[in-house]
């Protein structure tokens, strides 16, 4: 009698041992644990803030020198609304690992209309239907927002990492209607043609509330941005293209193609 319950205690104890090994050390899941819904992963990476971002979603802070970056650009597609494309640097999407613990640039990015949500992104592009644009919205503002596994926002300063961009008309179908210009304090013409840039980039003197005309052409199709700012411009290829910028941050900014990395000219505003 005693030898049957010895046996039955035995396998009792190694049946535990292998529910233990395959709940402790098997194979790490990164996705939600059942019945959580947004898991937010303290972790180890950069600081947990008790702010959030306004949806529900805590900061997580970072220092600017590597943080994860995001420029934001919307073209009205042939057929029906637009196509979004999301440049990033210092990031990665990761949609494998969604739920799991913050990495270092990793995740995946949300898309917001007039700050109310749109999508999730897992990758550059992304299609937004026209019909999902409101008419009372006027086109709208639209904003990319970049998050970690655990669905918390990338911040720096104390601010979420994002790019903002206005919706132009002509998502229905067509080409896009141009914006009035706006009228400009400076007036900077470049031209990039193989891969030169002339006038060769220097920099620029500004004041600050500074109103400043990018006017640029390039041989080939590229991307005109304006570092800190968040400001960019698609450049088709022979033709001049006009980016206007207000000056209303102090600093060193670099203005660059951002396909081919061109430094096209840098604005100093005091």
């Amino acid at each position: 009698m005693r030898r049957a319950i010895g046996r039955g205690a035995a396998l009792l104890l190694t049946a535990g041992l292998v529910l233990g090994a395959g709940g402790c050390g098997g194979r790490p899941t990164t996705h939600h644990r059942p019945g959580t819904g947004h898991e937010q992963a303290d972790g180890a990476v950069g600081l947990l803030l008790a702010a959030d971002d306004g949806t529900g979603h805590r900061l997580r802070q970072v220092d600017a020198a590597g943080a994860p970056g995001v420029t934001l650009a919307a073209r009205p597609d042939s057929e029906d609304g637009w196509n979004i494309h999301l440049s990033v640097r210092d990031f990665r999407f990761t949609p494998d690992s969604v739920g799991g613990a913050a990495l270092p640039g990793r995740g995946h990015a949300r898309l917001f209309l007039d700050g109310r949500p749109l999508a999730r992104m897992y990758a550059a592009w992304h299609h937004l239907p026209a019909r999902l644009v409101r008419p009372a919205d006027g086109g709208g503002s639209l904003t990319a927002r970049l998050y970690a596994d655990d669905h918390t926002a990338w911040a720096v300063d104390g601010k979420p990492v994002q790019a903002t961009v206005a919706l132009t008309p002509g998502g229905t179908g067509g080409a896009a209607t141009p914006a009035p210009a706006e009228a400009a304090d400076r007036t900077l013409d470049i031209e990039v043609r193989r891969g030169s840039v002339s006038p060769a980039p220097g920099r620029t003197e500004l004041r600050k509330g500074d109103r400043v005309a990018l006017r640029v052409r390039s041989d080939r199709a590229d991307t005109l941005h304006v570092h800190g700012y968040d400001k960019e411009a698609r450049l088709p290829a022979g033709r001049t293209v006009t980016l206007t910028v207000t000056a209303d941050r102090t600093g060193l900014f670099e203005v660059e193609t951002h396909e081919s990395g061109l430094l096209l000219t840098q604005l100093v505003v005091r």
